[in-house]
């Protein structure tokens, strides 16, 4: 029996309905919510992370892009919610999907010029001619850096999809070939296993720092057009 091991990365369906509208409402039910009065450690913990992921993620911008931080804050939570999802057994990840991630990056992209635009306009169209440049070289910068624009949220969308599925798909690679030593090769068995270990805690961090990372560079997206 031959084996796909992209078959994880397949959305799974019961009675016809896509679990992946399942997995996205997660969130809403697995971070606890803070009480009015009542709160605990976890409840205190969570909610240091997010004052002190919001205050490092605000610094950088003026009061106009400050809007964006429960927004932005929200989309930190979501993305490590949905990675960190895919690491228990029996459990799908639906950030690896590639139509997931651009509908996420798309039009949160898109706002960002379109708030350059409509606030500096100026400023906005000046990123695609640095003053000083020379005249045989405007028009191939100006192709360079508007491409450079419109593949932004394809790099968003793609950065997330390929470092979650590859390091997911190596952690089955792993688990197989640890599987298929058990019985003839015990010691490299456990040793694979002990590999295996490692990578699913170095996995861990890949999947809060992609969601970092992803907000991150929208927060420097929107800086540039506020």
């Amino acid at each position: 029996m031959n084996l796909n091991f992209f078959d994880q990365f397949m959305s799974p369906t019961l009675l016809g309905i896509p679990l992946i509208a399942l997995a996205i409402v997660s969130p809403w039910f697995i971070l606890p919510s803070p009480k009015r009065w009542l709160n605990n450690r976890l409840i205190t913990v969570q909610m240091w992370f997010i004052n002190r992921f919001t205050y490092q993620l605000m610094q950088p911008l003026n009061l106009g892009g400050h809007k964006w931080a429960t927004m932005l804050t929200a989309l930190m939570l979501f993305l490590i919610t949905m990675n960190l999802l895919g690491l228990f057994p029996y459990t799908f990840t639906p950030t690896t999907q590639l139509s997931l991630n651009m509908a996420l990056a798309l039009p949160l992209w898109l706002t960002t010029v379109l708030i350059g635009l409509f606030n500096q306009p100026t400023v906005a169209l000046s990123h695609f001619l640095p003053e000083g440049t020379p005249t045989l070289l405007i028009p191939i910068l100006i192709i360079i850096e508007t491409i450079s624009l419109f593949i932004r949220p394809l790099a968003l969308g793609v950065r997330l999809t390929a470092n979650l599925t590859a390091g997911h798909l190596l952690m089955q690679l792993i688990a197989t070939a640890a599987f298929m030593l058990l019985t003839t090769l015990p010691s490299i068995a456990t040793l694979t296993s002990l590999i295996l270990l490692l990578l699913t805690i170095l996995e861990i961090a890949v999947a809060m720092i992609q969601a970092y990372v992803f907000v991150l560079l929208l927060s420097l997206y929107l800086q540039e057009n506020v």
